[in-house]
């Protein structure tokens, strides 16, 4: 990549040391990206109308394996962080979890007869495979997360690895749909889904649970960090624990982001796990649904190039600001959204409304959901200022455990809310139609439920995210300074900050900065200030991060043998 073009684009390092690694880091995004892409789009529809199970119970199990996932999330945070080894705290557990992987994505599928004429069974089968697929989900995406700011400590780094990590999630996402949507098509299950389709939905499994474990296999081939095995634990007891997570919400630009990224999720949960209805039941646009989620990558895909140029221009906050108005557009047409016969004379336009609502939702969520990536290995240093130690598997999972669980609450909400509000699916719908002999109409109360869930909870929760992003503090000279004072106070056991540095500690830590680690035992001895060059770079931090480099090329030696 030519100097000018990477400058053009805001590229930093040369491609064996910088972009090489981000690429190998990056393939199991194709996994995270991919496979959940696949189940947002066709779980919740597989459940009602292949398996026909009622809507409110295919909620329900959502809701059972998502809590569950939210449970393992912090127990594996701790495990990865209390993790001595000599190839780090985290690969290996990457290879640990493809065997899971594999076999629960193909059950996830296919529940091989053990269910069939029974739904309780059917239920009970369902919620353990989902479950087994959460585990082997958490096994690998967490020690994954974690690695980051390990890998990336500088600010623009991470932005750098997380757009990375985008482009791989497209990766897995584009021909994980294409599959999918050519083996409907191949078995006649494009234009609509029954009990004949449980064939092509185990051919899905199958074949992408082999794509996926490749991606992950490759990550941990090819990706490399230092040896843990000097790490020092401490006593572990439940009151460790409860410490060790009481200490993050102790962080303010945690808890900022906790709030905004919460109601990000309560905005793109509920449109996600209603989209599928709305497009099906309320719009009768189910045989274009294959080219709206298509559109919808696209547009998705399209906004990263603008997202990324705005953070890197301005900052992580800006492309959120900038670009979610567009989301909010694009959720008030499922307002407006009619139902409409096929041989209707304004089918045509209401097609084309359904087309730009896919256009605008996720070319504006982009925004929103890129702030919120960048952001988060940021919190780890803020929580070193408070602690004073590494704790990557922590940070990265305390959001989730409250997060997932609120997910899989939402996830039963949305089936409970809708079969409440009267909406009718699968077989019941069918039978209908077969013995009026016309296209079945969803009564006004099903209709509104849908808007409910698609539209009006979302808009309210994208707008409370966006003033919560308003709101969030932490600034780039920000993050560099508390680097630097962290680098020093390494080195030297104490650090010397001016009452402005202080202040800013103090803004983004929501702690007494003499409270903190960093602030603590800096009285005894000569003062250590931060100096920076000419240029305005920490010249502690330049030190330290040369250091630190040093020891992963150490690391990766014995990889490469």
């Amino acid at each position: 990549m030519g100097e000018k073009i990477k400058k053009a684009i805001g590229v930093k390092g040369d491609f064996k040391t910088a972009i090489l690694p981000m690429i190998n880091y990056s393939y199991a995004n194709m996994f995270m990206g991919g496979a959940g892409y696949i189940i947002s789009m066709y779980f919740t529809i597989f459940l009602t109308d292949v398996v026909n199970i009622k809507l409110k119970y295919a909620g329900v199990i959502v809701m059972i394996a998502t809590i569950w996932d939210a449970v393992t999330d912090p127990a594996m945070g701790i495990i990865t962080d209390r993790t001595r080894d000599k190839t780090g705290k985290h690969r290996r557990y990457l290879l640990w979890g493809i065997p899971l992987l594999a076999l629960s994505y193909t059950l996830l599928w296919n529940g091989f007869g053990f269910s069939a004429g029974n739904t309780t069974a059917a239920i009970i089968y369902y919620v353990l495979v989902y479950m087994l697929y959460k585990t082997a989900y958490t096994i690998i995406a967490v020690p994954h997360t974690a690695m980051l700011p390990e890998l990336a400590p500088d600010y623009d780094l991470r932005t750098q690895y997380n757009s990375m990590g985008y482009l791989f999630n497209s990766a897995g996402m584009v021909p994980s749909f294409l599959f999918t949507v050519a083996i409907l098509w191949i078995f006649g299950s494009n234009n609509d889904l029954s009990a004949k389709s449980k064939t092509p939905f185990l051919v899905v499994g199958l074949v992408l649970s082999a794509f996926y474990a490749v991606a992950v296999w490759l990550t941990y081939r090819k990706t490399w960090e230092p040896s843990s095995l000097g790490n020092k634990l401490e006593p572990f007891d439940l009151n460790y624990v409860l410490r060790e997570y009481a200490l993050v919400f102790k962080n303010k630009s945690f808890r900022q982001y906790f709030f905004m990224s919460l109601a990000y999720m309560f905005a793109t949960g509920f449109y996600g796990n209603t989209k599928v209805y709305y497009i099906k039941y309320l719009a009768n646009q189910y045989s274009s649904y294959g080219l709206f989620n298509a559109v919808a990558g696209v547009a998705e895909a399209s906004a990263f190039p603008l997202n990324y140029a705005l953070t890197m221009k301005y900052g992580k906050k800006k492309c959120g600001a900038i670009v979610t108005p567009l989301m909010l557009a694009g959720l008030a047409l499922g307002l407006v959204m009619q139902h409409s016969e096929p041989d209707s004379g304004v089918r045509v336009l209401w097609l084309l409304v359904m087309m730009l609502s896919m256009i605008l939702y996720p070319f504006g969520m982009s925004g929103l959901g890129f702030v919120t990536t960048n952001i988060f290995p940021d919190l780890t240093d803020v929580d070193e200022v408070i602690t004073g130690r590494r704790r990557e598997g922590v940070i990265a999972t305390f959001s989730t455990l409250i997060k997932k669980s609120i997910s899989g609450v939402m996830a039963a909400l949305v089936g409970f809310t809708l079969q409440g509000f009267g909406l009718v699916t699968g077989d019941a719908v069918k039978e209908a139609e077969k013995a009026t002999g016309q296209l079945y109409q969803q009564s006004a109360s099903a209709v509104f439920g849908v808007r409910l869930c698609v539209a009006i909870i979302p808009i309210v929760a994208a707008i409370v995210s966006l003033w919560l992003l308003r709101r969030f503090q932490m600034t780039k000279d920000d993050h560099t300074m508390i680097r630097a004072a962290i680098a020093t106070k390494h080195k030297y056991g104490s650090v010397t900050l001016t009452p402005a540095q202080i202040t800013r500690v103090e803004a983004i830590s929501g702690q007494k900065y003499a409270a903190t680690w960093l602030g603590k035992d800096n009285d005894a001895g000569e003062p250590h200030p931060l100096t920076q060059d000419e240029a305005g770079n920490y010249t502690i931090l330049e030190e330290h991060e040369k250091e630190l480099e040093a020891q992963r090329q150490q690391a990766k030696e014995p990889l490469q043998q």
